[in-house]
């Protein structure tokens, strides 16, 4: 079996785990094909924290779950240097982010120092602790989640760690024929007679051989273009419509971004090169955290991904 073969294997498996989230599902995927993190979005209930924890399942990957409070500290997500008083020296006991896939449940829940410790090893793959800096797992990536609807006791995400993200995904509730599937799948489970997916797919090095020929996936150059053309128009005031309602653009770091979850996009698809159809699917998850909107934008109750929507049909697809 071919590598796409079993990372199209993973994504089937992965449908027989969660019900109704085909968006989802294709995200986690796209992030673990292009090395990038993902933040989800959506109401208690939504099955965010299964899809991740099905994902690691198939994949064969140390996965670490952490709940992120308010009183969480840095040290708890690093790890920390303990001193043996048998041995007389410092050992250093690895964190939570030395896993190779990291569910950072609530990301919104913790400080500002937690944050900082978080934007290092999203960035650079890498953890300083102590002075001393070590490299994280070649597969490592976080894939975080924030409830929109509880406000206190949470710290809103700075610029800077969301443009780390890859994508940003918005969940819906599934319809009412989706809903009934879970309802049986549930059913199903606790009779014993849910499909076994204690033993995934795909391994670590196959994820890894996946995201090489991902990169090798070809883009024409008209649809580079393309891709810059969209990130440049959510920089493109105007004195009315959309461009009246964007405050801040997305940075080129989104156009980085479009292009990576594209081609695993197209990978996904079975082809071994970018289609229009790519980039118009992942754009929007792809700027969604990257553009803020204007005073004029809340006071006309405009909707993010409307105006994001709004400059995508903007431009000319080529």
């Amino acid at each position: 079996m071919t590598v796409q073969n079993q990372i199209l294997a993973l994504r089937k498996q992965l449908n027989t785990v969660v019900v109704g989230q085909h968006r989802l599902l294709d995200r986690l995927v796209i992030s673990l094909l292009t090395g990038g993190h993902v933040l989800v979005e959506g109401l208690p209930g939504l099955a965010k924290t299964t899809a991740v924890n099905a994902l690691a399942d198939g994949v064969h990957a140390r996965f670490k779950r952490l709940q992120f409070t308010p009183d969480l500290l840095p040290a708890d997500l690093t790890g920390s240097e303990i001193y043996l008083t048998d041995r007389h020296e410092f050992v250093f006991r690895e964190g939570p982010l030395f896993n190779e896939i990291l569910l950072a449940d609530e990301i919104n829940r913790a400080p500002a120092k937690v944050q900082s410790a978080l934007l290092e090893a999203m960035q650079e793959h890498q953890v300083t602790v102590g002075g001393v800096t070590r490299p994280l797992p070649p597969l490592f990536m976080v894939m975080a989640t924030q409830n929109p609807i509880e406000q206190a006791g949470t710290y809103p995400l700075p610029e800077a760690q969301l443009d780390r993200f890859l994508l940003h995904v918005v969940l819906d509730y599934p319809s009412a024929d989706e809903e009934l599937q879970i309802l049986r799948l549930d059913r199903a489970r606790l009779r014993g007679e849910a499909p076994d997916t204690s033993r995934g797919p795909v391994t670590a090095e196959t994820v890894l051989a996946a995201r090489a020929e991902v990169a090798a996936m070809h883009i024409a150059p008209e649809l580079e273009r393309y891709i810059v053309d969209l990130v440049g128009a959510t920089r493109a005031g105007t004195e009315d419509g959309a461009g009246a309602h964007l405050a801040l653009g997305a940075s080129p770091r989104a156009s980085l971004a479009i292009a990576r979850a594209a081609s695993a996009e197209a990978y996904l698809r079975g082809r071994d090169y970018v289609s229009p159809d790519d980039i118009l699917a992942v754009a929007p998850d792809c700027l969604r955290h990257r553009v803020m909107l204007s005073v004029q934008a809340h006071m006309d109750g405009v909707e993010r991904d409307a105006v994001i929507a709004e400059r995508i049909g903007a431009v000319p697809i080529p």
